[in-house]
């Protein structure tokens, strides 16, 4: 791959944000992901970044590092739109946060 498709890959759309999903021990390995940085304010989402920071500190270089399975991401992202596409339709902004919330890697 030339230096010009690395840069590509690399830059991120204004207002989105790069994360690296995936465990150590998963078999696909780690996956790139864009996601909105909307999803920073979300309260799902900060229970992940709280994880993050626990496994590998605030100080890591490349995407953010997400420690969570690809599958588990993939739903909590489905949870997250589900949640902001029920928001939009509404004007009342609740976030009902399941008590018996678990990933199984997260």
């Amino acid at each position: 791959m030339s230096n010009l498709q690395e840069d590509k890959k690399s830059k991120v759309k204004k207002g989105w944000l790069a994360v690296r999903v995936g465990l150590e021990d998963e078999d696909g390995g780690f996956q790139r992901f864009v996601i909105p940085i909307s999803y920073l304010y979300h309260p799902l989402f900060k229970r992940l970044l709280e994880k993050a920071h626990e496994v590998y500190g605030y100080h890591t270089t490349g995407p953010l590092r997400v420690p969570c399975s690809v599958d588990d991401f993939l739903h909590l992202r489905w949870r997250i739109e589900k949640e902001s596409n029920h928001h939009s339709h509404q004007s009342h902004h609740h976030h009902h946060l399941p008590s018996s919330l678990s990933f199984y890697s997260c």
